[in-house]
């Protein structure tokens, strides 16, 4: 598909002065100010690089049944007031109802507290959104999974975003946290329009993604005619994973070894010479001895002239990794890459407990109206 056809199917651009919607434009999710369109991106996805820290808390309302309206208008207006800069919220399938959380993905028709949907009384919940499966290897802890409603704010340091959550709970009586986790990006820098920090791994990352806001849309954005519900246009879907790392046997491994294992050097160059920035042969390679077949990147993305459909944001935690991505359709993108991953060298290293799968609303208001 051209570059030109695909961006006339992103969601309208965004001007400067453009007016927010009365109940979330205290939420970072408002057209950022400037004096030329920007694409209207969801907070979590704004800027080359996610702040330094972030605290996620994924949090259940206490009475048990899915949120309403007003209590969502009210969590993200209590957001904005303790991030003004781009706090950001994501619904989980159980903010939909029962059924939708253990659905198939087709929604379940009638949305969360009985919403009849920006669409006119069709499905109200994102067609690909549902609690997040185990995959091969995983241990998900249920406590440590899920949630009605995922919170996301940032800070320059830990401290400060921890400082922003416990504001946001304060506020929020009728909401308890179902688990919580801390992230910082060690090292966090914009090279060529990309955001990289050094991982648990003590490898760079963050080449893979796109270097513009563009370009990052294009690869998270849904779109009108992507068979979702008409008030999704504009919304991603994100990914959490609460991955623990076997730091100490990983550390007892040579360099040489964990190159082989990532598929990189330290500092992001391929392992056959060629730039971090660019693009590897791996046809030229069809054995491996350079870039071992079950090497992370090569499992990952396979074809690097055609990188996976998404958008990593990622942090260091105290357990080992916070991984975050954002994309249009999981199953194209995070699950597909997911699968490939299936036997890589680095899977001995690596247990997830935790996590879920999320829906990041459009920018403005109007994504409300799917909830009554």
């Amino acid at each position: 598909m051209r570059r030109r056809t695909v961006l006339a199917g992103l969601p309208a651009l965004a001007t400067a002065g453009g007016a927010a919607g009365a109940a979330l434009g205290a939420a970072g999710c408002a057209p950022a100010a400037g004096s030329a369109a920007t694409v209207a991106l969801p907070p979590q996805l704004r800027g080359a690089e996610p702040p330094v820290a972030a605290e996620l808390v994924a949090l259940d309302t206490v009475h048990g049944r899915p949120p309403g309206r007003a209590e969502l208008a009210a969590l993200a207006a209590a957001v904005g007031a303790a991030e003004p800069d781009g706090g950001g919220i994501a619904l989980g399938a159980a903010a939909f109802g029962p059924a939708a959380a253990g659905g198939d993905g087709r929604g379940s028709g009638t949305g969360g507290s009985g919403g009849t949907g920006a669409g006119g009384g069709t499905e109200v919940r994102p067609r690909r959104l549902r609690d997040m499966p185990a995959f091969p290897g995983d241990l998900l802890d249920p406590a440590r999974t899920h949630g009605q409603v995922l919170v996301q704010l940032g800070g320059r340091d830990p401290a400060q975003a921890r400082e922003r959550a416990a504001r946001v709970l304060a506020a929020l009586p009728g909401w308890r946290p179902r688990w919580r986790a801390a992230g910082h990006r060690p090292d966090s820098r914009v090279v060529d329009g990309r955001g990289l920090a050094r991982n648990p791994f003590h490898f760079t990352e963050g080449f893979g993604n796109p270097d513009g806001e563009r370009a990052t849309a294009e690869r998270t954005l849904v779109r009108p005619g992507d068979g979702e519900p008409e008030w999704a246009a504009g919304g991603s879907y994100q990914v959490v994973r609460l991955v623990q790392i076997a730091a100490e046997l990983w550390d007892r491994d040579s360099l040489a070894a964990q190159e082989r294992v990532i598929g990189r050097r330290r500092d992001g160059r391929w392992l056959d010479g060629t730039p971090a920035t660019e693009r590897p042969d791996f046809a030229a390679d069809p054995a491996g001895r350079r870039t071992p077949l079950d090497s992370h990147v090569r499992r990952a993305a396979p074809d690097r002239r055609r990188p996976p459909p998404l958008v990593r944001r990622s942090y260091s935690h105290p357990e080992g990794l916070l991984f975050s991505c954002f994309q249009r359709d999981p199953v194209t993108g995070f699950e597909a890459v997911q699968h490939r991953l299936a036997g890589e060298a680095m899977a001995t290293y690596l247990l997830t407990v935790g996590g879920g799968y999320f829906f990041v609303p459009p920018p403005g208001d109007t994504w409300l109206r799917a909830f009554a």
